[in-house]
C-alpha cells in the first residue's frame, strides 16, 4: 500500500531531500464517452486509486525524473525540454513547457511517481500525472496555479507532449473530484454540478480486459477528425454551430448522412451519447440504478457496433453479464480499444460474478481478467 510516508522515504534515499508530495486520483465515467472533445457532457468521478508526485528545489537547471514502475530515470535541461519516444516522461514534461508559456517560472527540480492507478486500464493515469504534477510544481516554487487552470494545463500537455487530441474530462474529474459524489460536466462551459452518487447495494466493479489501449493510435484521433468533419459539412447550413454539441441528429440526417455513411454514424452516436449524460443523472437523482444501467448498455451498443472503440474482449464481457439480473448494466470504459468494463453489480454478487466469468475470458482470450473495485474519492490535493 503506497502511503505518503513509503513516498517520503523513498524520495529522501533517492534524492537526499525532503519532498512535497501530492495525490492526484484516477477516474471512472459513468457515461458520457467520446463527448468531451466535442464540448458535451460527461458524467466522471475521482476514484480511491491515485498518482503520487513528490518533489523537490534543486540548485542546478536540470529535472530529474524517477519513475517507480519502470525503476528508470530520465533528466534532462530545463531548457531544453522536448518529447521523448520514452513516453512516460512527456506527461510530466508536457506540463512543465505548458507552466513555462504561462510565463511562470520554475527551476530546476527532482520527481519522483509511483501510484496504484493500473496502467492502460482506461482509469487515466495519464490525467492524474499531469495534474499532480502541475499542483506539485506550483506549490513547490509558489505560482499559486489557480484550480481550474489545473485540468486546462493537463490537457494542453497531453496534446502537445503526448500526441493525443484528449478532451479535458478526465484531467477535471481527477483536480475537481469528490467522495459518494459525480460530477456532471459541461466540457465547453467547463460549468459542473455535483450529484449524489447512491448505490444502494450495488457496487461498481471494473473487468480490465489486459488490452492495452495506446490513445495515441491512429483510431482515436481519427475519430476526432471524423466530428470535425461532421461540423464542417452541418456549419455550411447552420454557421452557428461551433461543435458536435450544437449538432442534432436531424442536423445529421440532413447535411453528412448522404455525404458519409461513416461519419454519419460515428457523429450520430456522439449526440445521443451526450443525451445519454442528462438522462443518466436524472435516474441517479431519483434512484433508478435499473434505468442507469439500461444507459449503460445503450451506450455500449454505440460505442461498439456505431463509434467503432470497443474490442473484442470488452464486447464478450458485457455480452457476458447480460444473463445475471444481478448486473444491471455495463459498457466499455475510456477512450477505448481495450482496457476496462465499468459494471454496476448487486453486492452479494461480485464474488459469484467473478468466479463464473474469469474462467470463461481465460478459456476465450488466453488473458487473465483483473477485478477492480472502485469507490468515488476527493481531487487532487496537496498531503
Amino acid at each position: 500500500m503506497i502511503t505518503k510516508e513509503s513516498i517520503q522515504n523513498k524520495f529522501t534515499s533517492i534524492f537526499q531531500a525532503e519532498p512535497i508530495i501530492v495525490r492526484s486520483p484516477g477516474r471512472i465515467n459513468i457515461i458520457g464517452e467520446h463527448t468531451d472533445y466535442n464540448d458535451g457532457f460527461v458524467l466522471p468521478a475521482a476514484i480511491d486509486k491515485a498518482v503520487y508526485i513528490a518533489v523537490s528545489k534543486r540548485d542546478d537547471e536540470l529535472i530529474s525524473l524517477y519513475a517507480e514502475d519502470y525503476k528508470a530515470v530520465y533528466e534532462i535541461s530545463l531548457n531544453a525540454i522536448a518529447p521523448t519516444d520514452l513516453h512516460w516522461p512527456n506527461y510530466i514534461l508536457g506540463v512543465v513547457d505548458q507552466i513555462q508559456k504561462r510565463g511562470l517560472l520554475v527551476g530546476g527540480f527532482n520527481l519522483y511517481i509511483d501510484g496504484d492507478v493500473p496502467l492502460g486500464a482506461g482509469l487515466s493515469s495519464s490525467a492524474a500525472v499531469e495534474c499532480a504534477t502541475t499542483l506539485a510544481l506550483s506549490e513547490l516554487f509558489e505560482l499559486n496555479i489557480p484550480r481550474l487552470e489545473i485540468p486546462k494545463i493537463g490537457q494542453l500537455a497531453e496534446h502537445t507532449y503526448a500526441g493525443v487530441k484528449c478532451g479535458i474530462m478526465d484531467q477535471f474529474a481527477s483536480t475537481f473530484g469528490k467522495k459518494d459524489q459525480v460530477l456532471k460536466l459541461d466540457c465547453r462551459s467547463l460549468e459542473y454540478e455535483y450529484v449524489p452518487l447512491i448505490l444502494d447495494g450495488y457496487t461498481i466493479i471494473l473487468l480490465n480486459t489486459n488490452v492495452k489501449h495506446a490513445l495515441g493510435d491512429t483510431a482515436y484521433n481519427k475519430r476526432v477528425e471524423q466530428c470535425k468533419q461532421a461540423i464542417d459539412w452541418v456549419k455550411e447550413k447552420y454557421p452557428e454551430v461551433v461543435n458536435m454539441r450544437d449538432v442534432s441528429v436531424s442536423m445529421l440526417d440532413e447535411m453528412v448522412k448522404d455525404r458519409d455513411a461513416e461519419v454519419y454514424t460515428k457523429t450520430r452516436f456522439v449526440v445521443e451519447e451526450s443525451e445519454r449524460v442528462h438522462e443518466a443523472c436524472e435516474h441517479l437523482k431519483a434512484g433508478n440504478l435499473k434505468a442507469l444501467g439500461q444507459n449503460l448498455l445503450e451506450s455500449h451498443h454505440g460505442l461498439s457496433q456505431e463509434y467503432e472503440v470497443s474490442c473484442a474482449e470488452s464486447d464478450y464481457l458485457v455480452d457476458f453479464i447480460k444473463q445475471f439480473p444481478e448486473v444491471l448494466g455495463a459498457r466499455q470504459m475510456g477512450g477505448g480499444f481495450g482496457g476496462c468494463t465499468i459494471n454496476l453489480v448487486k453486492n452479494n454478487f461480485v464474488a459469484a460474478l467473478i468466479e463464473k466469468i474469469s474462467p470463461e475470458y481465460f478459456a476465450k482470450f488466453g488473458k487473465e481478467l483483473t477485478v477492480i473495485q472502485v469507490k468515488t474519492d476527493d481531487g487532487t490535493s496537496v498531503l
